[in-house]
């Protein structure tokens, strides 16, 4: 059956979509043509046991990049970026519990939960739609504009998503699961759009304002993970499924490559941001290298000069005295000066004047009073 707008028979016919339960004519959902089997675990049956474990590796995916990202503290839009991640690990894990049968289809809550599902799926694209446009700094990022621009804009579209979403299940508001055009737009057509201005925006990014051609190729990577991711989902699933023998279908091989596409989005962001180092605060603590010799000097060297000190008895390294040795001025060590104060030969009141060696203050041989013939 081929898929036709506005219309989810065909592709709920052949992908096992979280929201195909509560979609269609007969009023008990669309059953998909082919899908994984079932595991049971005590009493518990778990469907799609395959993609539940792409799920938690998805989960902790997300969670190292989330680490990496909040790592780099002076990159830019990292604020911005970061809660894309939180979003999308959100979304894995809500799906986990749906796809899984966790919360069973029949039980009053799926439809909420199915509607929160939607509403998180299209706030996700715009969170990636308006981080496009954080690189071309309109707003700056990280400041109290970008981030309240980028929250408010996904709360409008979670919104509006889940009111679409919830309207078509519960049929009312003049929608209902046999009329699901608008739930159509947002959950297929809205993804698609935001996609495509994503990464027109940054191929702009990149030939515009950076010199550097690499993020091309996670570009190019990301997008070709997400144009497969849904090929194998809404044309080849029934295939793989039955050439499989029905352990795999097109949702495993969808799941995991949106995992590969999200990744993609975070190398490529790595790949254009650089974090200045002269601001950063990282985890490891700094290795200081002192490369200035005259900080590198041995400790001999302070030794040498100490041995030569008064304190040593040895050499006649000065002191803060008068510029000279505490042994001259005090004329030999242990013991006072010959001159002394008052002798023939101190320097205060000697009837020579002018300067003496040996004699006085600091050796010096200055009179007192001052004169200007001993100045």
């Amino acid at each position: 059956m081929g898929i036709s707008f506005g219309s989810f028979e065909g592709v709920c016919s052949t992908a096992a979509l979280v929201i195909c339960p509560l979609l269609g004519t007969s009023g008990q959902g669309i059953e998909p043509t082919c899908y994984s089997r079932n595991v049971q675990i005590g009493s518990t049956l778990i469907f799609q046991p395959s993609t539940c474990f792409v799920h938690i590796v998805a989960i902790c995916m997300t969670a190292i990049m989330i680490y990496h990202i909040r790592s780099k503290y002076t990159a830019v839009g990292r604020k911005e970026i970061v809660m894309f991640f939180w979003m999308y690990m959100l979304i894995e894990l809500l799906a986990m519990f749906l796809d899984s049968g966790v919360i069973p289809t029949a039980n009053v809550s799926y439809p909420w939960f199915a509607a929160v599902y939607t509403g998180l799926v299209a706030a996700t694209y715009c969170c990636l739609l308006v981080n496009g446009f954080v690189g071309f700094q309109f707003a700056e990022d990280g400041t109290p504009l970008s981030l309240w621009l980028l929250r408010l804009s996904c709360l409008a579209v979670f919104g509006v998503s889940f009111f679409v979403a919830i309207a078509t299940f519960k049929s009312f508001a003049s929608f209902s699961p046999s009329k699901s055009t608008a739930l159509f737009v947002v959950y297929l057509i809205w993804p698609i759009l935001c996609v495509a201005i994503y990464t027109l925006s940054q191929l702009i990014l990149v030939f515009r304002t950076l010199d550097d051609r690499w993020p091309l190729g996670d570009i190019i990577f990301g997008i070709a993970f997400y144009t497969i991711a849904q090929v194998l989902l809404f044309a080849f699933s029934v295939t793989i499924c039955n050439a499989i023998k029905h352990y795999l279908d097109g949702l495993f091989f969808f799941t995991l490559c949106m995992l590969l596409g999200v990744m993609m989005v975070y190398k490529y962001w790595d790949s254009i941001t650089r974090e200045d180092l002269e601001f950063s605060v990282g985890s490891k603590a700094a290795v200081w290298e002192v490369k200035d010799p005259l900080l590198t000097a041995s400790a001999v060297d302070y030794a040498d000069e100490d041995s030569t000190s008064n304190y040593h008895g040895g050499g006649t390294a000065a002191s803060l005295v008068g510029g000279v040795s505490g042994n001259q001025y005090y004329g030999g060590k242990g013991s006072y000066p010959q001159g002394g104060y008052g002798t023939p030969q101190s320097g205060y009141g000697t009837p020579q004047g002018g300067y003496v060696q040996q004699a006085g203050y600091g050796g010096a041989q200055r009179g007192y009073p001052p004169t200007p013939e001993r100045y």
